[in-house]
C-alpha cells in the first residue's frame, strides 16, 4: 500500500505563504533534497491553487533554471499529477482532474502498486487529514517567520498524534521534520 505524504516548505510560525502569497524559497542544497524525494514520488495530487502555481514547471527550462531547479522540471514532468477540484471544469494536458469522490478516488490511488503520493495545497491536505489519509506529514521548517497567510496545517476536530521518525538539518538553516500519523 502506497503512503499519502504531505510535505511542503514553511515558515517558523507555521506558513506555507506569506500574506502577500511570498513562500520561502529552497537553495541549491534544499532543491536537490526536494529531487531526491520527487524521485520516490509515485504520483502528485494536487489543490486548485497549487496546480495553478506548479503549471510554472511545464516551462521552466525555458527560464534558465540552476542545475538542481532544472532536473526537478524534467523529474517533475515524468510524474503522474492529479488535480482535486470542485471548481475546475478542465485542466492542462498531462494532469487528471478528479472533482467528485475525492475520497475514493485518494483510497484507490493509496491501495494501487507504485511510489508515494505526494498531497500538496494546504486546503486539499486540510480535507484529506479530515479522512484519516495522510500518512506522514513532512515540514520542511524555515528560517523565516511570515507574520500569516496560508496555515500549513489546518484547525482540527481533535489532536493528531505524531511520531517523529526523520530529521535533516541544511546550511541555510532550514529543517527537515518526518511524522508519521500514530
Amino acid at each position: 500500500m502506497r503512503k499519502l505524504i504531505y510535505s511542503f516548505g514553511v515558515s517558523l510560525d507555521g506558513f506555507i505563504a506569506g500574506p502577500g502569497g511570498e513562500i520561502p524559497a529552497p537553495d541549491e542544497e534544499l532543491h536537490r533534497f526536494h529531487n531526491e524525494q520527487a524521485r520516490a514520488t509515485g504520483a502528485d495530487l494536487y489543490g486548485r491553487r497549487l496546480y495553478e502555481v506548479m503549471r510554472y514547471w511545464e516551462t521552466a527550462e525555458e527560464q534558465n533554471p540552476s542545475p538542481p531547479a532544472l532536473e526537478f522540471a524534467r523529474i517533475w514532468k515524468a510524474t503522474p499529477k492529479l488535480v482535486f477540484s470542485r471548481t475546475l471544469k478542465s485542466v492542462g494536458p498531462g494532469y487528471e482532474l478528479v472533482n467528485t469522490g475525492f475520497a475514493e478516488r485518494v483510497a484507490a490511488l493509496k491501495a494501487e502498486p507504485g511510489g508515494e503520493l505526494a498531497c500538496g495545497g494546504a486546503s486539499l491536505a486540510a480535507s484529506l487529514l479530515a479522512l484519516g489519509l495522510v500518512d506522514e506529514i513532512r515540514p520542511i521548517v524555515h528560517p523565516v517567520v511570515l507574520g500569516g497567510g496560508t496555515p500549513f496545517l489546518p484547525a482540527l476536530d481533535s489532536p493528531l498524534d505524531l511520531r517523529l521518525v526523520e530529521t535533516r538539518s541544511f546550511g541555510s538553516g532550514a529543517v527537515y521534520l518526518r511524522y508519521e500519523i500514530a
